[in-house]
């Protein structure tokens, strides 16, 4: 779904404005990094969404479930549900250089096989992806875009949600994690006042406490070190 006043002839990242993400690389990317973007990247990458429709199912015949990651950051997390999960197929977006190289050092560690990668803004590639095929959506501490004129820019928005209710099946889940309370208010505001999401949570630490199933990711490590607590909603697909 293309944001309003996108122009047919425009290319297909500039259709997308304004960017939901910040920097695209800082300075400390390894070297090792590097040269798994050259090497290991083209076998794991996904199809350009430009090209046409995507479908999961070319990509990992068999594959017991499809699971999709929205801004993967560093990886860890990624990378520790597909081990956990080898007959799952997890599909992961990033547009940041230094997450791309880590999750593929994560991916080469681990002989992962069950990881599809695609280094860029995610938007074009849930377009391209078929309907109801997901069973599980994950957006975990995506920028909060704290400042009200950048409030635009963040993920959890009204085309978002159309689209991740598009992506899942029924009873399928969309997991959002947030160390921003301004953050969690606004998700769960725009996620509540919709018909094709229920909130699945039944008591308070049912959203308090991190799921058994999910790793602490980096992002998690400095909310809990600049005194930040974490919330993690989970939603069924109706």
């Amino acid at each position: 779904m293309s944001p309003e006043g996108s122009s047919d002839d425009a290319t297909p990242e500039s259709r997308y404005d304004p960017r939901l993400y910040g920097r695209q690389r800082n300075k400390n990317v390894k070297p090792r990094q590097i040269a798994l973007i050259d090497t290991l990247l083209p076998s794991v990458r996904l199809p350009e969404p430009e090209q046409g429709p995507i479908e999961p199912a070319a990509l990992m015949p068999g594959a017991r479930e499809v699971w999709l990651e929205i801004g993967f950051g560093g990886g860890e997390h990624l990378a520790h549900v597909a081990a956990a999960n080898p007959d799952v197929l997890m599909l992961g977006a990033e547009p940041f250089m230094n997450g791309v190289g880590r999750l593929l050092a994560e991916i080469d560690d681990r002989k992962l096989q069950n990881i599809r990668v695609r280094y860029g803004d995610a938007r074009p590639l849930i377009e391209a992806l078929p309907t109801g095929v997901f069973s599980r959506l994950y957006v975990l501490h995506p920028d909060p875009w704290p400042k009200k004129r950048h409030w635009k820019r963040r993920l959890i928005a009204p085309w978002f949600l159309d689209e991740a209710a598009r992506l899942l099946k029924p009873g399928g889940e969309l997991r959002v994690a947030s160390d921003w309370p301004g953050y969690v208010e606004w998700t769960l505001m725009h996620v509540l006042s919709r018909r094709d999401f229920r909130w699945t949570a039944q008591g308070a630490s049912d959203w308090r406490e991190r799921p058994a199933d999910q790793p602490m990711t980096r992002y998690g490590e400095k909310a809990i070190r600049e005194g930040r607590t974490a919330a993690y909603l989970r939603f069924e697909r109706a």
